[in-house]
């Protein structure tokens, strides 16, 4: 099987990593609502894949994620931490979560092997992102992270930009 690879911005033989293994992630919806059409592509391209690599022969894990926390379903709703106790957070995104899965099962799509939601790895976040601040290549601003470009040499690569054609002003 053949895909375009955007790093080389060729088309490849596909190579995985591990032979007769592809392990897939795709970034999943923030699930503060019902879902949309733009919620819809990447379930149809992304399960098409997977079927596909499957098809060839491929042992393929596919993981997606829920973003259950973001200021989309916090601010309209509640203060964080009162929602948090509550527990209505989880009620709110697991409503949005089904409504989500609901859309994926009537495109005939497969549910992912694995589909953490950002609340149960939090933690874990939380520390990545203390080792970036401590390690200088991420900066607080009004209580906001953000990720110093210039820390990457490599920053901008993939998308075949460079860092002083990004800069804004």
């Amino acid at each position: 099987m053949k895909l375009y690879n955007s790093y080389s911005q060729t088309i490849e033989e596909l190579k995985p990593i591990e032979e007769g293994k592809i392990s897939m992630y795709v970034c999943g919806p923030t699930v503060y609502n019902y879902p949309h059409i733009g919620n819809a592509r990447p379930i149809v391209v992304f399960d098409t894949l997977k079927k596909a690599l499957s098809a060839q022969g491929f042992d393929v894990t596919f993981a997606s994620n829920y973003t259950d926390v973001d200021d989309k379903i916090i601010k309209p709703k509640l203060v964080y931490d009162v929602a948090i106790k509550a527990n209505i957070l989880k009620e709110i995104t697991d409503k949005f979560i089904d409504a989500y899965n609901d859309v994926r099962r009537g495109l005939h799509a497969d549910l992912p092997d694995y589909a953490p939601r950002v609340t149960e790895t939090m933690d874990k976040i939380i520390e990545f992102i203390d080792k970036m601040i401590q390690n200088g290549s991420a900066y607080q601003v009004g209580g906001d992270v953000y990720f110093r470009v210039n820390s990457d040499a490599k920053y901008g690569e993939l998308s075949h930009q460079s860092i002083d054609d990004l800069m804004v002003g």
